[in-house]
C-alpha cells in the first residue's frame, strides 16, 4: 500500500505538471511573415526551420509570404503585430541593414523588433565568362583600372547587393565598373551567359552549375574564408579584409515580446541550425552556412553591416520608394 501510495502521489505530481506545461510558450499555432514572394532561400529556411520547431515543440508556425516593396510591406506589417511570439519575421540582411538608408518613408526601424537569431549566410561568388581575362580578384581589379569602360557588370536591381557590391569595390580599389541593371537575378546570369555583360556577384547556389561544367568562371567568394570543396579559389577578404559578399537571413520577433519567449526561440533555432542532418539536407545543398546564435550576435551583424552601407548608399544617391 506505501508503494501504491507513493506511485499515486508522482502520478498525481505529473498531472498537475502537465497544465502548466501545456500553458507555457508555445502553445498554439502561430505564423512565420516573409516579406518575399515563396521560392527563394529565405523560404527554404523558413520553412526548414518551422519542420523541425514542431518536431521540437508540437506547435506549427504557418508561413505567410507578403511581398512589396523591396520587403518593407512585410516588415512593417510585424512590427505592428502582437507581441506575444506568435508572429515572427523572417527577412535578409536588406530589411535592416540597407533599406533603412535608401527610403525617407520607411514605416519601421531595427528598435521596432526583437532580434532572435541569425539563420544561415549565402556568400556571393565574383564570376564572369571563361574568356575574361582575369584569373583572381586582384587581377580583375587591374583589369578594371586599365579598361575603365569595358566592365559592364550585372545586377539584380539598383541598390541590391549585386549593386552594392561593385560600388564598395570602386571605393576600396579605385576600378571602375559600369552597372547593368536587371529586373532579378535570372536574366543577368543569362545575359552573362551570353557574354554580353562581363561580370556579377551573385549567390554561389544560383551560378555553382555552369560554373562547375565552365561556361562561366568564378574569380574569387564572398565567405570570410576559402570553402573546403574549393581550397584555390580565393576570397574577396584576402584582398578587402573584413569583407564578405553574400545574403543572410535571420529571424526577428515584434518589440516587446517577453525575454524568456526570445530566450525559448533563439535556443530552439540554435539547436536546429547546428544539427548535422538538418546542415546536410538544407544548408549544404543551397550553399548556405549557418548563422544561429544569439539576439547579441545578430544586432552586432546589422550594426556592422549598416555601418558599411551608410556611407555607400549616401555618396551613390541610391534610393528606393
Amino acid at each position: 500500500m506505501r508503494i501504491f501510495g507513493v506511485a499515486l502521489s508522482l502520478g498525481l505530481s505529473f498531472c498537475a505538471a502537465a497544465p502548466a506545461f501545456s500553458q507555457a510558450y508555445p502553445n498554439k499555432p502561430g505564423q512565420i511573415v516573409v516579406p518575399f514572394a515563396a521560392g527563394g532561400i529565405t523560404d527554404i529556411l523558413e520553412r526548414a526551420w518551422a519542420e523541425k520547431f514542431v518536431e521540437k515543440t508540437g506547435q506549427r508556425f504557418v508561413i505567410v509570404n507578403r511581398p512589396g516593396a523591396n520587403g518593407i510591406v512585410g516588415t512593417e506589417s510585424v512590427a505592428r503585430a502582437a507581441a506575444d511570439g506568435y508572429t515572427l519575421l523572417v527577412a535578409p540582411d536588406s530589411s535592416f541593414t540597407t533599406i533603412p538608408h535608401m527610403s525617407a518613408k520607411l514605416k519601421y526601424e531595427l528598435g521596432d523588433f526583437e532580434p532572435v537569431s541569425g539563420l544561415g549566410i549565402s556568400p556571393h561568388a565574383l564570376v564572369v565568362p571563361p574568356d575574361f581575362p582575369a584569373k583572381n580578384f586582384d587581377e580583375f581589379v587591374s583589369y578594371a583600372k586599365q579598361n575603365p569602360t569595358n566592365v559592364f557588370y550585372g545586377t539584380f536591381g539598383a541598390g541590391t547587393s549585386g549593386h552594392l557590391n561593385f560600388l564598395y569595390f570602386e571605393k576600396m580599389t579605385a576600378g571602375k565598373f559600369t552597372p547593368v541593371h536587371y529586373s532579378g537575378a535570372s536574366p543577368a546570369i543569362n545575359d552573362l551567359l551570353g557574354n554580353h555583360i562581363k561580370a556579377m556577384t551573385v549567390s554561389i547556389g544560383l551560378i555553382a552549375g555552369n560554373a562547375e561544367v565552365g561556361k562561366l568562371k568564378v574569380l574569387a567568394y564572398g565567405s570570410s574564408k576559402r570553402l573546403e570543396n574549393v581550397p584555390n579559389v580565393p576570397v574577396i577578404a584576402e584582398t578587402l579584409p573584413g569583407f564578405e559578399a553574400g545574403s543572410w537571413y535571420a529571424m526577428f520577433a515584434p518589440k516587446g515580446t517577453p525575454p524568456d519567449v526570445i530566450e525559448k526561440l533563439s535556443k530552439a533555432t540554435q539547436e536546429i541550425f547546428s544539427d548535422p542532418a538538418f546542415e546536410k539536407q538544407f544548408l549544404t545543398p543551397n550553399f548556405t552556412f549557418s548563422i544561429a546564435k544569439g539576439p547579441k550576435d545578430l544586432r552586432d551583424r546589422i550594426q556592422k553591416d549598416s555601418n558599411l552601407w551608410s556611407p555607400i548608399i549616401k555618396d551613390a544617391k541610391l534610393t528606393v520608394e
